[in-house]
């Protein structure tokens, strides 16, 4: 707009009077974005609070909302006009209208150092989603010690249900769909806490580790289908069982037993022997380290596993489950919960994050993408009588593209350069979280680097082409 802030000084425009008015174009631009803000926000809620969880809308009636809302537009719109304003304003007529004025010689640096840092932020997010997402694969491949498909958890509250629970469990193995029935004293899904009140031979006298418990029926690892390491599991045929404990992995590891099966193991004030060593079983926080944990009988438990057999319909099994629970007791609640769906409500935080930061981090690369354009759609309006010179003396479209391209190539290379430590930084501190955790891998960030400079070069060659195959002789001609 260099000729027009030289005409309008030529017939007696102020500086103030410049100043003014690309001040009160930029605040009417920040008044039309807040419009258009409030429109999309509106329209992205039930999107946003999809993904967040939460149940956010726009303050309408509150005074201090428009307050905050409207000083930030002004405060936006004079932000961003004060430099167009005050640069503008001191453009010399004559040098302008002469034509030897070319405007932004200064301010390259500048536009440039914008871009590399929006494009940093961009690849910092987008390699923050890569590796949260890793993270989840991770935590959700890991192995789970058990079989949770077609498990059903059923939790008895009543009197009358767990005082007939082996007549309960009869009747469900003679429904068609059931293929095995056990208890427990809680959820396989959730550690309900432990006791330090337990002693091993060879245990240090400082020693006061915390060991989870849980009691069991006789059909529980039959029912879960957990895998016995060593040893064997509870068994009806051996009427000692009833002093037998089965540990966990992480269990035998602590107690450091060099032949564990046959040891003596005093728990909660009784003497076990230990019977089996059962592969760990992830029932707690899928991200962190599995804590030791033993097995014992209880046959009152109030937690029924049902495994359904394969090929079951659900549908109809699970009403012919509800009518067996309403035989024995028809006043019970029927309140079922599948136990695979029970594990995947453990990634519903981590599911959250990835999916915001996959969300910010397409804004980030289409804010960036936007203020790539402007940048090369202002180098091709710098260089258009450059440009058409060269398509005088022969350059081809491709040395065209390739001379408005090579710098921002550049550009995203500094980004790059800049953003892989920092990336690398704050998700490895995110990392450290989790006991259980990915080690941070080369090729997210060679996948990331190969997806900014194909977005930046789709972005810079549509302009770059049209610069490109532009007619030279109307350039040269209004230049």
């Amino acid at each position: 707009r260099a000729k027009e802030v030289g005409i309008r000084k030529t017939i007696g425009s102020f500086r103030s009077q410049l100043i003014s008015q690309f001040f009160t174009e930029s605040v009417l631009n920040s008044i039309i974005g807040l419009i258009l803000a409030l429109i999309i926000t509106k329209l992205s809620f039930p999107f946003f609070n999809d993904i967040s969880g939460k149940n956010l809308d726009i303050l309408w009636n509150q005074p201090l909302f428009w307050l905050v809302a409207l000083s930030f537009t002004l405060f936006t719109g004079l932000l961003s006009g004060s430099y167009p304003a005050i640069y503008l304003s001191t453009f010399q007529p004559v040098k302008v209208l002469k034509g030897s004025f070319k405007a932004g010689n200064s301010s390259g640096l500048f536009r440039k150092v914008l871009v590399v840092f929006q494009f940093t932020v961009s690849v910092v997010l987008m390699i923050g989603t890569g590796i949260v997402y890793r993270q989840i694969q991770h935590a959700r491949d890991r192995d789970l010690g058990y079989n949770k498909a077609q498990l059903i958890e059923i939790n008895i509250l009543t009197p009358e249900l767990i005082g007939q629970s082996d007549a309960l469990r009869s009747d469900l193995l003679n429904t068609i769909a059931v293929a095995d029935v056990a208890k427990s004293d809680g959820s396989i899904t959730t550690e309900y806490g432990g006791t330090t009140n337990i002693f091993w031979k060879g245990k240090p006298q400082d020693s006061k580790p915390l060991v989870i418990g849980l009691r069991v029926s006789y059909d529980f690892g039959k029912t879960i289908q957990w895998k016995i390491d060593q040893g064997r599991d509870f068994s009806r045929d051996f009427g000692t069982d009833s002093s037998a404990i089965v540990l966990n992995q992480a269990a035998a590891k602590l107690m450091n037993l060099t032949n564990p099966l046959g040891e003596v193991v005093q728990y909660s004030g009784k003497t076990y022997s230990i019977i089996g060593i059962a592969e760990d079983m992830i029932r707690d926080d899928p991200f962190k380290a599995i804590k030791p944990t033993v097995f014992v009988l209880n046959n009152s438990a109030s937690n029924i596993l049902i495994r359904m057999k394969p090929n079951a319909d659900l549908q109809a099994s699970l009403k012919d489950v509800e009518h067996v629970f309403k035989k024995h007791d028809p006043s019970a609640l029927f309140d079922y919960k599948f136990v695979d769906a029970s594990f995947e409500v453990k990634f519903i935080h981590e599911n959250r994050i990835a999916r915001l930061a996959g969300f910010f981090a397409f804004l980030a690369i289409f804010i960036s993408c936007l203020g790539v354009f402007g940048l090369v759609s202002f180098m091709a309006e710098q260089r258009i009588k450059e440009i058409g010179i060269r398509k005088v003396l022969g350059a081809s479209v491709g040395n065209v593209w390739h001379l408005l391209t090579r710098d921002f190539i550049l550009l995203v290379f500094v980004s790059l350069i800049i953003a892989s430590p920092l990336a690398y930084y704050l998700m490895n501190g995110w990392l450290a979280n989790f006991e259980y955790r990915i080690e941070i891998s080369w090729n997210i960030f060679i996948v990331v680097a190969l997806l900014a400079l194909g977005i930046t070069l789709v972005t810079v060659s549509f302009q770059a082409l049209k610069a490109a195959i532009a007619n030279p002789l109307s350039s040269l001609r209004s230049q």
